[in-house]
């Protein structure tokens, strides 16, 4: 179980969405802020920004927009169609550079990728948060179908702002909370398909990295770990 937080904590989830068009009449009206906005009214002191971005520098304009402040923990939650090595058009790569400087001065702690395929590379998300602010990174490694992925990371989301400055040096602590955060989903939910139309599970899709604060600290992938507490956890009760 975490540690009361301070109310004094200010935090954050700072939405970066590129316009879904799920169908041909979609005109700008399908968003994640809905969703977002009504799990942070949940927690009176979490603010919500948005900015909608369209390619790399739009991009670097909505992130710039968003990062006026320093918080105490703030979450980077970008939602777009994705691709392997792109999301909403952009390289993972340079969106990545952009959030790590952006997490280094304003307090960001977590960022949470809601867009199909571009959490697979796990080993690039551990070389791009290294030196930066990031704690965590979440992301899916297939395709994700919208609404259930936007649960799924709304919830992931509620449950990581409840980590202070303390415990986001705690590695057993971040897996814990990651593993409460999707321990309300099926595991064996078929959340999307691979490149070759297969169908993928939850467990088999989301990824997690962490990179706990201290000195000596790497970032590491562990998402293993997040769903085997998970597994240890049904067993017990059963």
């Amino acid at each position: 179980m975490s540690r009361a937080r301070t109310r004094s904590e200010r935090r954050a989830i700072l939405v970066l969405e590129s316009p879904w068009a799920l169908d041909d009449s979609d005109s700008n009206r399908s968003s994640v802020r809905p969703f977002v906005e009504g799990m942070a009214k949940m927690e009176p002191d979490v603010d919500v920004f948005s900015a909608n971005f369209y390619d790399k520098n739009s991009f670097r304009l909505a992130l710039e927009c968003l990062c006026k402040v320093r918080f105490d923990n703030a979450i980077i939650y970008v939602a777009a169609h994705g691709y392997p090595g792109t999301i909403g058009g952009v390289k993972i790569t340079d969106a990545m550079v952009m959030i790590g400087e952006a997490a280094k001065k304003h307090g960001i702690t977590g960022l949470m990728l809601g867009s199909c395929f571009v959490g697979g590379d796990t080993v690039k998300l551990e070389v791009f948060i290294e030196g930066t602010g990031l704690r965590w990174a979440a992301g899916y490694s297939s395709s994700c179908n919208w609404l259930e992925g936007t649960l799924v990371d709304c919830n992931i989301m509620a449950k990581m702002l409840h980590l202070h400055s303390e415990l986001l040096s705690e590695k057993d602590e971040m897996i814990e909370q990651l593993a409460t955060a999707t321990a309300l989903f099926v595991e064996d939910y078929e959340i999307g398909e691979d490149l070759n139309d297969e169908t993928v599970l939850l467990r088999d899709s989301l990824e997690f990295v962490i990179q706990p604060s201290g000195s000596g600290k790497r970032a590491k992938r562990v998402t293993d770990e997040v769903f085997a507490l998970n597994t240890l956890e049904e067993e017990e009760q059963e």
